[in-house]
């Protein structure tokens, strides 16, 4: 693993995305939001699919494997009890192609955790 968290943090990855990869539950969406980016990175497909809310969770995930993720810019977040909103862009290259994922991800606290629900693409 790397010493750097791929979310952009300023912390390692052990004390930032490493934890809640690990199975702690994150404080807030926008946590989840970055732990999620990291493990598309990462190639986490288990910790996509265990993070994302049931109702909308698709029954499998492979993740493209020849996609590079170059960065994560989280613009904006809000919090409204057990529902959030975050909004961010994620900057990609594939095939020398860059790339931006702009989207506003809708996330809801059930038990105590964090799931992504779904997101409107800008």
């Amino acid at each position: 693993m790397t010493d750097v968290c791929p979310c952009g943090s300023v912390a390692a990855y052990a004390a930032c995305c490493g934890r809640w990869h690990a199975g702690a539950a994150a404080s807030s969406a926008a946590e989840l939001m970055r732990s999620r980016y990291s493990a598309f990175v990462l190639g986490f497909e288990d910790y996509l699919l265990a993070t994302w809310h049931p109702s909308t969770r698709p029954p499998v995930l492979q993740l493209d494997r020849s996609v590079k993720w170059l960065g994560l810019d989280v613009r904006r977040q809000h919090a409204d009890g057990d529902t959030a909103t975050v909004e961010f862009v994620a900057r990609s290259k594939q095939a020398g192609r860059a790339t931006r994922l702009h989207e506003t991800s809708r996330f809801v606290r059930e038990g105590g955790r964090w799931y992504y629900v779904d997101g409107e693409i800008a």
